[in-house]
């Protein structure tokens, strides 16, 4: 590469997984680095596209790499473009699904986009907020409504009309639940063509996604080059792997750290992410430099923890988490410690542990809850429950306490 040529910078390649195209460097058209500089140079933030579909309610901080690129995007002046795919959502995603996703209806979009935008940072101080809601210019909201509700059937003809049928069965997705003879619903095919037309509806310079949504962003550049626009740089992100270590973060598979979860439940999950997968966690959800930290593994994960737990909760937060984490895991259930509270007020008592357990929500249920507690999982004040049918008479034995599962949860209880 010529001394002369522009290169990304380390904010921007930090984490990338891919990067398309990745031609000419010296070509706007070729090379993100000179549209970067182009950019500066005519004074023009670019515009960053990153689309949400509302299916869910939660966000976790699998969801949360790429908004970190997009808040990276923001403080260097560019104006991210979130689109909320309140139209979309309706259709489903089809990637990652062996078969076709229940369509949500319009009611259930609209609350779940409500509770994005606030796990997102709306109406809170950009210093904990994941985006950038404040500063003017830098964050544009969209619904994609906006722009398919109102297409008539002949613009809907004519953008299938730019893709093929060989195109649509080349997407993973598409071409195994073809061969193993997987119904495919026709709407579904519509989906990557609405997300493409996304990025001409607000004009992208650059798409953010997923490794697996580069079927979807590319489509964006062909219907760009279609309707005679400037054609968008795919810039593409790993998939967070759980706390598992070994799938992706998925609150199916009961992996996952919540945007909204509490202090000291975020640090001491995250204190114990796996070694395989601590780098990544480092490069994907922290600005620590992987150099700069210590090679212990277990030290490295407690500044990884602490340095997301700061990041959503602030620091003097995520320090009293920290600490707390380390005297509860001790075993010494300090009074002074600030654990989550679970309500013991509609738990029926007389109370055996394992309905306890279950009642205050620190198990999915009572099977699992004897599993916990015969597996040693269990402890209350720092002392282990062995017995599942171990009777408590009344609120007044456990209030006040700590009751802790595994190294990881643990909720004081409170009448």
């Amino acid at each position: 590469m010529p001394e002369s040529s522009p290169s990304l910078p380390q904010w921007l390649a930090r984490g990338m997984a891919d990067l398309f195209p990745a031609g000419d460097v010296q070509d706007a058209d070729q090379s993100l680095a000179a549209r970067l500089a182009q950019a500066d140079k005519d004074g023009r933030p670019l515009r960053v596209k990153l689309g949400i579909d509302p299916t869910g309610s939660n966000i976790h901080l699998g969801h949360s790499i790429l908004f970190r690129k997009l808040r990276a995007f923001q403080d260097a002046g560019h104006t991210a473009v979130l689109i909320i795919g309140d139209f979309t959502a309706r259709i489903g995603d089809p990637t990652g699904k062996s078969a076709t996703r229940v369509q949500l209806t319009k009611n259930e979009v609209a609350a779940n986009a409500s509770t994005y935008l606030r796990q997102l940072g709306q109406d809170q101080p950009k210093e904990t907020a994941l985006l950038d809601f404040e500063t003017p210019g830098r964050l544009e909201v969209r619904y994609n409504s906006e722009w398919l509700e109102g297409m008539d059937l002949p613009a809907v003809i004519g953008l299938l009309g730019t893709g093929t049928v060989g195109q649509m069965l080349a997407k993973d997705d598409f071409s195994k639940r073809y061969g193993s003879g997987t119904p495919i619903a026709l709407h579904e095919f519509l989906y990557p063509l609405l997300q493409g037309y996304d990025s001409v509806a607000v004009n992208a310079d650059v798409e953010l996604g997923g490794t697996d949504q580069k079927f979807n962003v590319a489509m964006g550049r062909d219907l760009q080059r279609h309707f005679g626009q400037g054609k968008q740089f795919g810039l593409l992100l790993p998939i967070l792997v759980g706390l598992d270590g070994v799938q992706k973060m998925s609150k199916s598979l009961g992996n996952v750290v919540g945007l909204e979860e509490d202090p000291l439940s975020m640090y001491s999950k995250l204190e114990k992410v796996g070694d395989a997968a601590i780098n990544d966690y480092v490069t994907l959800l922290t600005d620590l430099d992987q150099q700069a930290l210590p090679d212990n593994p277990r030290d490295k994960q407690k500044a990884m923890a602490l340095a997301v737990t700061a990041s959503r909760h602030g620091f003097e937060a995520a320090e009293k988490a920290q600490a707390d984490a380390a005297t509860l895991v001790g075993g010494t259930g300090d009074a002074g410690a600030d654990v989550p509270e679970a309500s013991l007020a509609d738990v029926n008592f007389p109370a055996k542990a394992f309905y306890l357990l279950s009642a205050v929500g620190i198990c999915a249920s009572s099977s699992e809850a004897r599993r916990q507690i015969k597996g040693g999982a269990a402890r209350l004040e720092g002392e282990k429950l062995t017995d599942p049918n171990q009777e408590f008479a009344t609120p007044s034995e456990l209030e006040g306490k700590v009751l802790q599962l595994g190294k990881k949860t643990f909720r004081r209880l409170v009448a």
